[in-house]
C-alpha cells in the first residue's frame, strides 16, 4: 500500500500526462525513486516540460491520501503498469495507462476475445438496431464487449450484450463515481455487476473533452478488433477507429445508405480497408481458431450467406435422405479404427464422449449436447479440435460425422 500512494502521488501532479509518467518511470523504474530524486536528476528525463519539472517538486501527498480513501470507499481496485496482472493487450500500446482505477469483475484481457463497439451518440434507428443486434451476437458467442458508456450506440451494444448473458467492460472518461452521464448511471451499475468499470482517472475526475479522445485508446488497446457502427466522418468513433489502426487491431464497420450522414463515417472506413460486417459471426468468425475454448460458432446467419449453405445443402443433396444414407456408407468404410491403448493419447474425454456419442451417424452440435450433456461451448471446442485433428468433418447443414471409428472394451 506504501508503494502505491507514490503511483498516486506521480499520475495526480498537475501537469503530469500518462506520457510523461511513463518517461519517469523509464528513466526511475519506480515512481517512489522518482519522489525521492533530487531536482536537478528531473532535467536529466528526456521530454519533460519546464512545467512538469516544476511540477514534479510537489512532494505533498494529500492527493494521494485522498484517492486512496476514496477507492476504498467506492469499492474500486487500482491497478499500475508494473503489476502482473495489467494487460500486456494494453501495456503494447504507444501511449498505456500507468494507472487504472476498477470496478467489478477481474478479467484476464489477453485471454479473452475483447471486442470494442463504437458508435454515435445520435443514431439514427438503424444504428441502434444493428448496435443492439451486434452486442446480442457477440455476447451470445463468447466475446466480452468492450465500449464506452455515452448515451446513443455505446449504450445500445451494452444493452445487447447484458441480454445476450455476457460480460461488458466499460472505459469511462472521468472517475468512476462520475465518469458517465446521469441517464447511464443504472446502465453503469448493470454493466459493474455483470463485468467491468475501467478509467485512468481517479474518482471525482470529471469527464471532460479531452479525456475521451484519451479514453478511446483504451477500448481499442484492450480489444482485439474494433467495430464501428454509425458515425460522420468527423467524430469520436473515427478516433477510436484511427486508434484501433494505430494499435495494429483489426478494424470492422456496418454499412450504411450512401446518403445518411451517420453512416459516412463507417461507409468511408469500408473504402479504406475495414471488413464490412452485417451480424456478429461476421466479427466471431475472424477469432474462433484463436479462441476455440471461448468462442461459438453459433451466431445468425446473414440472409446472403445462409441461402449459400441452402444452396451447398442442395448441391451436395444434403436434404436427400437418400443421399445422406450413401454418403454416410461411404464413408464408414473408410474409418480409421483407432486403438483402445491410444484413445486417450490422441483424444481429450470430452473428444472421446463425442465420437462414442456420433458413432457410425451425422449428428448436429446440438443433438451432441443433448447426448453427451456436455455444456454447449465444451463441445464446439471438441468439435474445432476434432475436426483440425481429420477425426471428424463438418457436413452441410452444421452436422458432424466421425472419420475415426473407436475400438470398443467389450
Amino acid at each position: 500500500m506504501a508503494s502505491l500512494k507514490y503511483w498516486l502521488w506521480l499520475t495526480s501532479l498537475k501537469g503530469i500526462s500518462s506520457a510523461a509518467a511513463l518517461r519517469l518511470l523509464d528513466w526511475f523504474v519506480t515512481p517512489e525513486r522518482a519522489y525521492y530524486a533530487d531536482p536537478e536528476e528531473y532535467d536529466l528525463v528526456e521530454g519533460l516540460s519546464a512545467y512538469q519539472r516544476k511540477a514534479l517538486l510537489d512532494k505533498s501527498m494529500d492527493r494521494a491520501e485522498t484517492i486512496l480513501a476514496d477507492c476504498h470507499g467506492l469499492g474500486l481496485r487500482i491497478m499500475t503498469i508494473q503489476d502482473g496482472d495489467y494487460p500486456d493487450r494494453l501495456r503494447q500500446i504507444p501511449d498505456p495507462p500507468a494507472v487504472l482505477y476498477l470496478r467489478g469483475r477481474s478479467f484476464d484481457f489477453d485471454e479473452e476475445a475483447a471486442i470494442g463497439v463504437v458508435g454515435a451518440r445520435e443514431p439514427s434507428e438503424y444504428g441502434r438496431k444493428m448496435a443492439a443486434r451486434l452486442g446480442l451476437e457477440l455476447a451470445r458467442g463468447g466475446a466480452l464487449l468492450v465500449s464506452g458508456i455515452a448515451r446513443g450506440l455505446d449504450s445500445e451494444a451494452i444493452k445487447g450484450a447484458l441480454k445476450g448473458g455476457g460480460s461488458v467492460v466499460s472505459v469511462l472518461a472521468g472517475g468512476l463515481d462520475v465518469g458517465f452521464p446521469y441517464v447511464s448511471r443504472f446502465l453503469a451499475e448493470d454493466v459493474a455487476a455483470a463485468g467491468a468499470l475501467i478509467s485512468e482517472y481517479p474518482p471525482g475526475t470529471p469527464a471532460l473533452g479531452d479525456h475521451y479522445h484519451a479514453r478511446n485508446r483504451i477500448i481499442s488497446g484492450l480489444s482485439l478488433g474494433v467495430v464501428a457502427v454509425e458515425c460522420r466522418l468527423s467524430s469520436g468513433t473515427m478516433i477510436t477507429a484511427n486508434c484501433a489502426l494505430e494499435q495494429d487491431r483489426d478494424l470492422f464497420a456496418v454499412p450504411g445508405a450512401v446518403d445518411m450522414v451517420m453512416s459516412e463515417g463507417t461507409n468511408r472506413l469500408i473504402q479504406q480497408g475495414a471488413k464490412l460486417v452485417t451480424c456478429g459471426q461476421d466479427i466471431l468468425e475472424e477469432y474462433w481458431s484463436r479462441f476455440p475454448l471461448k468462442l461459438k460458432n453459433s451466431a445468425p446467419l446473414t440472409p446472403e450467406a445462409a441461402q449459400q449453405r441452402l444452396e451447398r445443402q442442395e448441391e451436395h443433396g444434403a436434404g436427400n435422405p437418400t443421399a445422406r444414407k450413401e454418403q454416410t456408407e461411404e464413408t464408414a468404410e473408410e474409418l480409421e479404427l483407432i486403438p483402445l491403448d491410444k484413445q486417450r493419447e490422441r483424444f481429450t474425454d470430452d473428444q472421446l464422449e463425442l465420437l462414442r456419442a456420433m458413432g457410425s451417424k451425422e449428428r448436429s452440435a446440438e443433438a451432441l449436447v443433448e447426448l453427451t450433456q456436455i455444456p454447449a461451448r465444451r463441445v464446439q471446442s471438441a468439435l474445432t479440435m476434432l475436426q483440425v485433428d481429420g477425426a471428424v468433418r463438418e457436413l452441410p447443414g452444421r452436422r458432424f460425422a466421425a472419420l475415426v471409428k473407436l475400438e470398443s472394451s467389450e
